[in-house]
């Protein structure tokens, strides 16, 4: 049984992490240049500046992509002893810095580390013409790292270090807005860690917790729970492996990517039909849930303003809680390795996950594993 262990937290204590948004996300990549045209091209982002040889940067280079709240940094290095290539070539292309907007990158910083977060970057002030910004970073899970960005003081693209870019490729928007939440996996016995961290040092709350009878299918299962900051702006599940019969997506995860990491970024759409029908126009796969599934879920869901044949047509599933419902797919992963893929999720009121969706999901996630031989 679903556990809402927090919904509506308030307290009359200070937040000491106020935290105003996804300030990016940086994806370290085995060749940017082609990942940023696979994101403009199939995902629609508008590429808005850029940091190598030609702006003064020797040792990598990086392409900033934004389309409406959300940005995505994409780095890759130009020498081969890099820490970038060395993350390369232990988990692939993936999610290396989950970047959070605040008002005071110091504060931040000293804050959590206060309390326990071991330091990946002191805080540095970064300056150029345009005014100036101030970055922290400390560690969370596998080789993953939350970067503080304070850019009240700053007017440029992105970063002191970038210069805007002007668009070559004609790039047309899918209706991305914001990043609903980022999904980590984690290794077995390490979720209460991670979720302890999130308390304890970043003053987050435990939103909702998913047992293994939530989340399972005849032959795997897995645990998850999500935590979130004050605002709700941010919020991380977490979810390690449970046992089962065959091996889980979160174990198959774990063994390509070689260690804990983001697993999935769920981005917010007001208009799911015209978002996905744009995406699989462009190329972009997804998980193919059975017809089956359409069988019942009206009558598990009730009245939506949306076209049923469309939903099904492009195989959209469809959830509902207390507040309202919600429509959400979920990608292939977007590389070679089984690792990183993308939600795609418009909300009509509802503040959960899709729970109802579970077992189908999964059942479709075990035939892309059983295909890859890997379930």
């Amino acid at each position: 049984m679903i556990k809402f262990t927090t919904q509506i937290v308030r307290c009359m204590v200070a937040d000491f992490l106020p935290i105003n948004g996804t300030d990016h996300i940086e994806f370290y990549v085995g060749n940017a240049k082609q990942a940023s045209l696979y994101y403009q091209h199939c995902f629609g982002f508008e590429l808005v500046a850029y940091a190598g040889p030609e702006t003064g940067v020797r040792d990598r280079a990086s392409y900033v992509l934004q389309q409406n709240k959300i940005r995505f940094v994409l780095t890759t290095s130009l020498v081969p002893d890099s820490d970038i290539n060395n993350h390369v070539k232990k988990h692939g292309d993936g999610v290396k810095v989950l970047a959070l907007w605040v008002d005071d990158a110091t504060k931040s910083f000293q804050e959590t580390v206060l309390r326990g977060a071991e330091t990946a970057a002191e805080p540095k002030t970064l300056k150029d013409e345009l005014g100036e910004v101030v970055v922290s970073s400390i560690k969370t899970y596998g080789d993953t790292v939350h970067t503080f960005v304070e850019r009240k003081n700053y007017k440029g693209a992105f970063l002191p270090g970038y210069k805007p870019v002007k668009n070559k490729l004609k790039v047309s928007p899918i209706g991305l807005k914001h990043v609903d939440h980022c999904v980590g996996n984690v290794e077995l016995g390490h979720m209460n860690k991670w979720v302890k961290f999130y308390e304890d040092v970043m003053g987050f709350k435990l939103l909702i917790t998913f047992d293994d009878k939530d989340i399972s299918t005849e032959y795997s299962a897995l645990m998850s729970k999500v935590v979130s900051n004050g605002n709700g702006y941010i919020k991380f599940p977490i979810n390690e492996p449970a046992k089962g019969k065959k091996k889980s997506q979160i174990e198959e995860y774990l063994d390509f990517y070689h260690g804990a990491g983001v697993q999935h970024i769920a981005i917010a759409t007001d208009d799911i039909i015209h978002t996905v029908s744009e995406l699989k126009n462009r190329g972009v796969e997804f998980l193919h849930v059975p017809e089956v599934y359409y069988d019942d879920v009206k009558d598990r869901v009730g009245h939506i303003n949306e076209d049923w044949k469309e939903l099904q047509k492009l195989n959209i599933l469809i959830d509902r809680d207390e507040e309202g419902y919600l429509l959400q797919i979920f990608s292939k992963p977007i590389q070679d390795r089984p690792t990183l893929f993308f939600e795609i999720i418009e909300r009509n009121g509802a503040k959960s996950f899709g729970k109802g969706n579970f077992k189908a999901l999964f059942e479709a996630i075990e035939h892309e594993q059983e295909l890859r031989g890997n379930l």
